[in-house]
């Protein structure tokens, strides 16, 4: 049931102080106090007796197996909220069907093959069809996602594919040295200190690093291949070299199976589910809730002060991080 919204208005001086303007109020309204997740039907066929639902589940953003937090604050983690709607529609029987709503150019290796995983799980035991839609982007981890649906849709003025791996290292060796500012690490082995922003990457531990690359990069190929049953391995190898595509341009590749709009995925999830009449809802809940193991670890507290800033992502630039996820070549990139 929704909640009651309550409107207060306020003196006009009150409102005044607050930056308001005139004919302006404010607007209370109450919450669960356990912040779980909310139901609500965002759409409904006529009729008195409707029952089947068809759950609409949203992945935005970048995958990765943390909180999203900045400088003053932190947010959701991307994989512990996914697991948790699955588990909701997994948990009640009048879901018939989910629509995976995809806007995500990817993120970690490791958030993308959990997400792929509980949603081969959801359709391995729910026994309902998925249906995933790519609207804006679904590239790299996005793409990696949609592989496990039943079926695959693209707007046609979407961006998928960019099927590949990619390790992003800096070095600020150049520019300490210009600094007169010399690093040296005293590690257990020789390459202990491997990929440090602190030293340049030398030609052993590249080849380290790109051995890594070229298995989870086989992963992927493998992944998608299961998926795309239609596609034999060579011909999704040939496509995946990691450049992008448009829906139109996947749609004649194989990689999605028909251009359409989230719309025409509810009325393909009815079908597949064999519902004539059903309810359209989606998942919600406010800040706080913490639902599973991957919610647990919170981000520490932001310092801010004239000698020490520390914030998180700025520690995520220095470090490698093996990613399934399309960057537009944002820092450049080298291939073997």
């Amino acid at each position: 049931m929704k909640p009651p919204t309550l409107l207060l208005i306020v003196a006009a001086g009150v409102l005044a102080a607050g930056g308001c303007h005139k004919n302006m109020g404010l607007l209370i309204r109450p919450v669960a106090l356990d912040e779980a997740l909310q139901e609500t039907v965002i759409d409904a066929d006529p009729g008195l007796f409707v029952s089947d639902k068809i759950a609409v589940v949203d992945v935005d953003g970048l995958l990765f197996n943390r909180r999203d937090g900045g400088m003053f604050g932190s947010g959701e983690n991307a994989v512990s909220l996914f697991i948790e709607k699955l588990d909701k529609a997994a948990a009640d029987p009048k879901v018939k069907a989910v629509v995976l709503r995809i806007n995500s150019p990817g993120g970690t290796v490791t958030a993308s093959d959990i997400m792929h995983a509980r949603l081969k799980k959801f359709r391995d035991e729910k026994k309902a069809p998925v249906i995933a839609v790519i609207e804006d982007v679904g590239a790299s981890g996005g793409y990696y996602l949609a592989s496990a649906a039943d079926v695959i849709l693209a707007h046609p003025t979407s961006v998928t594919g960019s099927i590949g791996v990619i390790v992003q290292t800096i070095s600020l060796a150049g520019t300490m040295e210009k600094l007169g500012i010399d690093a040296h690490a005293v590690t257990s082995g020789t390459h202990k200190d491997m990929g440090s922003p602190l030293k340049p990457l030398d030609e052993a531990d590249r080849k380290i690093i790109q051995a890594l690359v070229d298995e989870f990069y086989n992963r992927f190929v493998d992944t998608v291949t299961a998926g795309r049953e239609k596609l034999a391995r060579e011909q999704v190898a040939a496509l995946a070299d990691g450049r992008v595509y448009s829906g139109r341009q996947a749609l004649e590749l194989g990689l999605v199976d028909r251009l359409a709009n989230v719309d025409e995925a509810i009325d393909l999830a009815k079908e597949r589910c064999g519902s004539k009449a059903a309810k359209v809802v989606m998942y919600h809940r406010g800040l706080g809730y913490r639902a599973n193991a991957y919610s647990t670890a919170p981000l520490g507290a932001p310092q801010i002060n004239l000698l020490n800033i520390s914030v998180p992502h700025l520690m995520d630039m220095t470090r490698p991080q093996f990613l399934y996820l399309w960057t537009g070549r944002s820092f450049g990139s080298e291939s073997p």
